[in-house]
């Protein structure tokens, strides 16, 4: 068996029908080896050179192997840290385009062994063991057949969620489906999403990941996937065997949601990889091109620029480096993903170094036929220099607004001069987003989100608990959370009360926000993580779902479909356009005592109350499709304090009657009227819509 001289496009492994075309970038090597494996062996049946270089692409294509041979690659090439390269025949490597990979990396000093000429280095027949193979795989018959929801911005509610965390323990998912892409595709699960009214399920990593050294020594897992492997490879862990079921499966589950109208979007990892920094492993890029697909410091090339925390940077400016990204973001949209939530995204857009909101990848996706209809959301920071650029996008993206969350907390824990910044995360944060002409939907508001505490969490501690990641408790920030008395569980009436009125008031605060709300999965059943905010490495009941019913969480679950019904049923909570450039009156502040606020009320901090008072009458019509949206004035008021207060109504106007939909401070969440005056509990939220009585 040889390898011919086949084609240097596409990157990858490619069945022709009565072969495999096997093509890889490298720039500074001077050989590629094509290592085949059988299926079981630890061991390659051949290894045979790539023949041709054209350009930096090596290729050749081996005739009679079909969809599911095992492979791998062998890159030769100058071992000279100081000037960038790393090269080490003696590892295996995989394929950055691969399109799945079979067997789980293993930890083993053998992976960290660099240097081909020092002395004691474990060979590569004795490391092969430990790294997964790539598996050629057919895609051409995976297009979706159910077409994609395309579900406006205004329109929709985002649920984040783990494959694993939310299949698991549910017991109405089928058993061997519990714990994999097709568990998500389970009739129960569809219809909670929908009754929640959930339109896009955004699901963490998928793509395959390999544990770090680090965790590998305190036996933990990468449970929630963000150290990828092969980015264009779904991982194995989610499907029910590892020979390019997972790339089926995947895509029988894309199918499944779009039929149900739900979108599948992806969190995505494009800024480093699990290889670490100078003293990691090489299992991949490290070894086929270092210099070209890590960011290395210019002083000293033997160091990596670490923008993410992770030991190195992908170095995604680098035209070659772009491509992989590309390829990957083509490759998922191809089997049906409607939306990309971008890991870390300010990396991606350095160009070269500096963020720039006109980057070649910008403009990349912009252009790209298949990429251009997709919903893109980034998180708008990384480690790098002026890493921090919420609001800094460019028009079409969206992004986390982690100034929302922090505010929205700090005002219901009832801290003091939260008031004034609330206004502006309520009403789409026109002060962050305006600037560059994009309009509420570039905000996704979040609560909670899988790196911080659960919303039962939020309300049950004071401070994280950690110890069980091996860190010492050091790692993960510390959120604005309360304990609202006792620290984690308790089963003090009054505390139970406060925390239940407070969960109640979160939520209704997300779901009336201008903007897109996002919402963590399981938070609507009360699920909890036991204080700790970081916990990434545990694949235990810490972080999977429990679905088991009780009253209390019932109760809860039963507000959440309340608040976000609420949010459907009134376009006034999902307007595109900024309130403050509006004309006036279509959103007015008021005191309690009904009277306009004024700048000075702004300014005492001890402000805790507010009302908005949002008038339909000069609304939206409209949604960014054209169609009519039912929109009707609404008073929202406000209590942050610790105690209750009293509230003068706006009046509705004549004819017309102020109808009670949503109070936080009881969990029915209605109320009735009587009068022009009405009395808030602390720490609640009373929703008011107005009704013609003529």
């Amino acid at each position: 068996m040889r390898a011919l001289e086949g084609k240097a496009e596409p990157l990858g492994a490619t069945w022709d029908g009565d072969g495999v075309n096997f093509a890889l970038f490298s720039a500074n090597a001077t050989r590629v080896e094509l290592c085949l494996f059988e299926p079981g062996a630890l061991r390659e049946s051949e290894r045979l050179d790539l023949p041709v270089r054209s350009g930096d692409v090596w290729h050749g294509r081996v005739s009679g192997l079909r969809p599911g041979q095992l492979y791998g690659y062998r890159v030769h090439g100058p071992y000279a840290p100081d000037s960038g390269h790393r090269f080490n025949p003696q590892k295996l490597l995989v394929d950055p385009f691969a399109r799945a990979l079979c067997g789980r990396l293993v930890w083993d000093d053998a992976l960290l062994g660099e240097d081909p000429s020092a002395p004691g280095r474990p060979s590569a027949r004795d490391s092969a063991p430990f790294v997964p193979r790539g598996v050629v795989v057919d895609c051409s018959g995976l297009a979706p057949r159910a077409p994609r929801p395309d579900v406006p911005w205004s329109r929709t509610l985002v649920y984040e969620c783990h494959v694993k965390g939310t299949t698991v323990g549910h017991p109405e998912v089928r058993a061997e489906w519990r714990g994999r892409f097709l568990g998500l595709t389970a009739p129960a699960l569809l219809a909670h999403w929908r009754d929640l009214g959930v339109t896009a399920v955004e699901l963490l990593p998928v793509t395959q990941t390999a544990q770090d050294d680090h965790l590998a020594k305190l036996g933990l897992p990468n449970y929630w996937g963000y150290a990828p492997l092969a980015l264009l490879a779904p991982d194995a862990r989610f499907a029910s065997g590892d020979r390019g079921e997972q790339v089926i499966e995947f895509q029988r589950m894309v199918e499944a949601l779009h039929e149900a109208g739900l979108e599948v979007w992806l969190d995505l990892v494009f800024n480093h990889t699990p290889e670490g920094g100078a003293q990691g492993a090489t299992l991949s890029l490290r070894g086929i091109d270092n210099a070209t697909y890590y960011r290395l410091d210019p002083a000293d090339r033997s160091r990596y620029l670490d923008w993410t925390g992770t030991g190195n940077t992908l170095a995604t400016a680098h035209p070659r480096v772009r491509e992989l990204v590309l390829a990957a973001l083509r490759h998922w949209a191809a089997l049906g993903v409607d939306g990309f939530r971008l890991d870390l995204a300010t990396v991606v857009a350095r160009d070269p170094v500096d963020f720039d909101a006109e980057s070649a990848f910008f403009a990349a996706v912009r252009s790209d036929p298949l990429l251009a209809r997709c919903k893109w959301i980034a998180e708008p920071w990384d480690l790098g220099p002026h890493g921090y650029r919420l609001g800094a996008f460019p028009p079409g993206w969206s992004e986390w607004n982690g100034r929302y969350r922090d505010c929205v907390r700090r005002f219901w824990r009832g801290d003091a001069g939260a008031l004034p910044e609330l206004a502006a995360r309520l009403t789409g944060s026109s002060d962050v987003f305006a600037w560059n002409g994009r309009g509420t939907c570039a905000s996704v508001n979040y609560l909670c989100a899988h790196d911080g505490m659960t919303l039962e969490d939020l309300v049950s501690y004071a401070r994280k608990h950690n110890e069980a990641n091996g860190e010492g408790g050091r790692d993960g920030p510390q959120d604005d959370s309360s304990n609202w008395g006792v620290e984690g569980p308790s089963r003090d009436p009054r505390i139970l009360r406060v925390r239940e009125r407070v969960k109640r008031s979160l939520a209704a605060t997300l779901a009336l926000s201008q903007g897109v709300p996002m919402w963590l999965g399981g938070d609507e059943i009360g699920r909890t993580q036991r204080g700790n905010n970081n916990a990434y490495c545990h694949d235990d009941e810490t972080t999977w779902l429990d679905w088991s019913p009780e009253a209390s969480r019932r109760g809860l679950l039963d507000f959440v479909r309340r608040v976000f019904a609420a949010r459907r049923a009134n376009a006034i909570f999902r307007r595109t356009r900024h309130l403050d450039g509006e004309p006036e009156g279509v959103a007015v502040w008021l005191r309690p005592d009904g009277a306009r606020m004024q700048p000075a009320d702004w300014q005492t901090p001890d402000a805790r109350c507010v009302t908005l008072w949002l008038d339909a009458a000069a609304g939206e019509a409209r949604d960014e499709q054209g169609r009519e949206q039912a929109s009707r004035g609404a008073l929202l008021l406000l209590n942050g304090d610790a105690v209750a207060h009293f509230f003068v109504l706006h009046e509705p106007g004549a004819g017309a009657r102020w109808r009670p939909v949503l109070d936080s401070s009881c969990r029915t969440g209605v109320r009735r009227l009587r009068g022009s005056r009405v009395r808030l509990a602390s720490h609640s939220l009373l929703l008011l819509e107005r009704e013609v009585t003529r």
